[in-house]
């Protein structure tokens, strides 16, 4: 995702990188270490798992770990940063992540064979600021309460609702390129990308702005309000995406690209007949939605109000993700109105009998295991395994990725998500050898 719209993040502008010698050897030894785990040929073969996945042939279930409470994390000063300068600091906590995911909690994750280097996007964002108040348990975690004071109460405030405006610093880019060139010849090629995957989610952000319980009230009392500001917020992502497509600023997301809430986006489906390599567009790639806030929403309601505004956006995607946190076993009758869905949320709120019986093969069920088994007193490997063999029992003869998200702890334990991952590698091992 480029930018979070309830916020403002100032664009990015770099003319010079300075690096101390220390930091750069800190940088190059780090790109050696994953270069060196980019060349092994797993890398390949769990590349393929994933396509044959999202492609609906037969498989065994694939896993992926993601949202890592990293602040609990940092074992032997793996994770300790050596770098001072803003940009560099930012790079080695990425190279460190990814290095420590692949020794310590692999499961079916696949490195790059190269560096990514992020073009200098920015957008001026939706123009309504979130006003929050905040309540922290922990200062080092990025999980945090909020409160959100509700700035849309009327017609009027629509208003307040801004198309965005995107822009590409070229300048920055280029130095930022042709430094990582230097820094890394030799070690790992460097490739600039552009906006891949965009998390469009409108209820996830006009909630920040309408309020929980006011919003639901108006779902009733106001329904000609809450139409006007969804189509507003789909408006703006629309003239974001427009211009994503006229800069040329799109990239491929088929690849090891997170996807919606679930797993890698690798197929053969994309970028699909006809793509041309020099202007990638949006038939090329992966769309998605959800409406997390919906859980308890009627499927008259969801269609209504978040679905069949959606489709404007989702339409345009080659393949699509749907779902997050929300329930969805009662409305795969709704979604399967959407063109090219492929994959489909199955959070902990479901009911594991219902969603299977209902998808069956013909899409991918994102699995997402809940985390709460992390915060648990003693820690119960045979519940983690018994949670996941008791859905994909069910599961028979589905297409099925396993993706351990949302953990906002591990009561600095990190040796339990270690444990889950291998156990987690067995189970789906185990349901490969019984097809």
């Amino acid at each position: 995702m480029l930018h979070d719209p309830g916020s403002y993040t100032p664009p990015l502008r770099i003319r010079e990188i300075r690096l101390a010698p220390k930091e750069r050897d800190t940088l190059k030894r780090l790109a050696a270490d994953l270069a060196a785990a980019a060349a092994l040929p797993v890398q390949r073969e769990k590349a393929g798992l994933w396509r044959r996945l999202n492609d609906l042939e037969p498989t065994r279930p694939l896993v992926w770990i993601n949202e890592i409470p990293w602040h609990e994390m940092n074992v032997a000063e793996e994770l300790t940063l050596n770098c001072v300068d803003p940009w560099a600091r930012e790079l080695e906590t990425r190279l460190r992540r990814t290095l420590y995911q692949w020794r310590h909690m692999p499961a079916d994750m696949v490195l790059s064979d190269f560096i990514e280097c992020p073009m200098a996007i920015h957008s001026t964002d939706f123009g309504i600021l979130e006003d929050v108040d905040v309540v922290r348990t922990d200062a080092e975690s990025e999980i945090v309460s909020r409160h959100f004071h509700v700035q849309i109460r009327d017609e009027a405030d629509i208003e307040k609702i801004h198309m965005p405006v995107i822009t590409h610093d070229q300048e920055t880019t280029d130095v930022v390129f042709d430094a990582m060139q230097r820094l890394f010849k030799g070690i790992m090629p460097v490739r600039k990308t552009g906006q891949s995957h965009i998390w469009f989610t409108p209820w996830d952000y006009l909630i920040r702005w309408w309020g929980l319980q006011e919003a639901m009230i108006d779902l009733v009392e106001r329904p000609e309000l809450v139409n006007a500001a969804v189509e507003r917020m789909v408006d703006a992502w629309m003239v974001e995406l427009d211009q994503f497509v006229e800069q040329n600023l799109l990239s491929l997301d088929c690849s090891n690209t997170r996807i919606g809430s679930g797993g890698y986006g690798y197929t053969w489906d994309l970028p699909g007949a006809g793509f041309d390599p020099a202007r990638v567009l949006p038939r090329n790639m992966w769309g998605c939605s959800n409406a997390q806030i919906f859980s308890e929403v009627s499927p008259a309601m969801h269609w209504e109000f978040a679905l069949r505004h959606d489709l404007r956006w989702l339409s345009r995607w080659g393949l699509v993700y749907y779902g997050c946190c929300e329930p969805l076993d009662r409305k795969i009758d709704l979604l399967r109105k959407i063109p090219n869905l492929r994959k489909i949320s199955m959070s902990p709120w479901n009911d594991p009998a219902r969603i299977i019986r209902e998808v069956g093969g013909d899409y991918v069920l994102s699995f997402k295991p809940s985390p709460a088994i992390f915060v648990e007193e003693t820690w119960n490997p045979a519940k983690a395994r018994e949670a996941m063999e008791s859905v994909l029992r069910q599961a028979e003869g589905c297409h099925v990725e396993i993706i351990m998200k949302d953990i906002s702890t591990v009561m600095r334990k990190p040796e339990r998500l270690w444990d889950w991952a291998s156990i987690a590698m067995d189970v789906a091992q185990e349901f490969d050898a019984g097809r």
